[in-house]
């Protein structure tokens, strides 16, 4: 692929519908007794879904594509099969400028939007100086340190779902879009929070690889819509086929994976729980601040040998260590600069001077850091550092895994253990203490909880938020 076709991929999110998937969705629908008068997918491409809601809705009285793509217009009107059905008419247009109404419009018809819309971000948009985008602007409204650390940066789809909810409301119709599993999550969440109408949600898992070679959580995502119901809650399918479903629903303003299993441990939870879950060391420059000990020589990421003092160099265990259980052992460490955050290191000097010549020598690379965390904070700064990082006994999980497995992990070479940022941790100053909380967090109850709150199809699916929630004392007694 050339590399215009690769930006113009990457631009569209253009992950073509293969006709054996646009089928099995539309049989899914007939199965479910959806029975449209009208059928439009605003993102058509080469006409698959097209083809299939063809086929499977002979009720329907019109079928409208859109697409920006001129050629993939005239490849479907150069397809005898779709030319044949006069109730197929094909746009040329952009889902951003194109006039909906004209299509849509505020008849009683039952409409049926259907399709595959772009698997792309508008971050990856800018990366790429695309232009296949609405307005600029923050439209989930996230402001400071949120919209500055990404939490801004949403799926072009996300943006164009919200448009096709707002055209079904009061009305009878049906939304059933190909997405990433995350982006229905959005959607149902903002529904909820506009207090719009929604009869029913649910979304049914596909195989993203299979389908589109694309390593993502991927679904059907399946609404239906009438004039006045507010179920805010969304079963979710391991696939097309099954009939077994979890279901996705909200418990005082939180929105729960599993609501049905969070209901029997609901007790367990509390907003305001003591536990305090902290992440590890975050430096930004492991090429600097980490090191590999081989043959008692320490070894740089840069690949120099290096000569430093012991006094502020620890053991140091990746996430896939912790989440691999290999943590009796490490060949890593790392250079720990402070105590707690924002303090003063000049005393370095004094104390370690081969270490403070070393940072002053690699400054070039620390000063680079881009984060805006560093800026005024002294120089040489890390983050996620405190009194719990030099604890004796700690109890982790590795954030990224999608497995809820807890390692006690107590000193390394009589230094303690540190993490690095894709851990979670709590910390304990005596072992019996440490044992016993992680007796309970290995609990069937504990990982019902959990589980039942996890979203296993995020980026980073254990988040000390979750963490947190969960109520030890209460646990104790319960298991008692």
């Amino acid at each position: 692929m050339t590399h215009t076709a690769q930006k113009v991929k990457i631009e569209y999110g253009d992950f073509q519908t293969p006709l054996e998937l646009a089928n099995k969705v539309c049989q899914k629908l007939v199965e479910l007794e959806v029975i449209p008068d009208i059928i439009v997918e605003p993102t058509c491409g080469i006409g698959n879904f097209i083809e299939a809601a063809s086929e499977s809705f002979k009720s329907a009285n019109k079928i409208f594509g859109v697409e920006v793509n001129y050629k993939y217009v005239e490849k479907i009107k150069a397809n005898n099969k779709l030319l044949n059905d006069k109730r197929i008419k094909i746009k040329y247009g952009d889902f951003f400028q194109f006039n909906w109404s004209s299509i849509i419009g505020r008849s009683n018809d039952k409409i049926l939007v259907i399709g595959n819309l772009p698997w792309v971000t508008n971050s990856q948009q800018g990366s790429i100086n695309g232009d296949n985008l609405p307005k600029k602007s923050n439209f989930q409204n996230y402001s400071g340190l949120d919209a500055i650390t990404g939490k801004s940066n949403f799926d072009i789809s996300e943006w164009m779902l919200i448009q096709v909810v707002q055209w079904l409301q009061r009305r009878e119709g049906y939304l059933a879009i190909l997405c990433k599993s995350s982006v229905a999550r959005k959607i149902l969440s903002y529904i909820r929070s506009q207090k719009l109408n929604l009869a029913y949600c649910a979304n049914y898992k596909i195989d993203a690889k299979k389908y589109f070679d694309a390593t993502v959580e991927a679904c059907l995502l399946l609404c239906k819509f009438d004039s006045n119901s507010q179920n805010y809650f969304c079963d979710v399918f391991s696939n097309l086929e099954t009939s077994d479903y979890y279901r996705i629903g909200y418990w005082n303003n939180v929105l729960v994976r599993d609501i049905n299993t969070f209901e029997k441990v609901q007790k367990l939870y509390d907003k305001q729980s003591k536990i305090k879950w902290r992440s590890g060391i975050k430096h930004d420059c492991a090429s600097v601040m980490e090191f590999s000990k081989i043959n008692n020589t320490l070894i740089n990421g840069l690949g120099e040998t290096v000569d430093i003092e012991e006094t502020y160099l620890f053991p140091l265990l990746k996430g896939s260590y912790v989440a691999q259980n290999k943590t009796n052992n490490t060949n890593r460490y790392v250079l720990v600069t402070q105590r707690f955050v924002g303090e003063a290191i000049e005393y370095i000097k004094d104390s370690a001077p081969k270490t403070w010549n070393y940072l002053e020598t690699h400054s070039k690379y620390l000063d680079k850091r881009k984060s805006k965390i560093y800026q005024d904070n002294p120089r040489f700064s890390i983050f996620g550092v405190g009194s719990y990082t030099f604890a004796p006994w700690k109890i982790a999980i590795c954030g990224l895994y999608k497995k809820l497995e807890f390692r006690m992990i107590g000193k390394i070479n009589d230094k303690p253990t540190i993490f690095d940022d894709t851990v979670y941790f709590l910390s304990y100053d005596d072992e019996n203490t440490a044992s016993q909380t992680f007796k309970l967090l290995t609990s069937s109850l504990a990982k019902d909880f959990y589980s039942s709150l996890i979203f296993w199809d995020e980026k980073r699916p254990i988040k000390s938020s979750i963490l947190n929630n969960l109520n030890l004392g209460a646990l104790a007694e319960l298991l008692a």
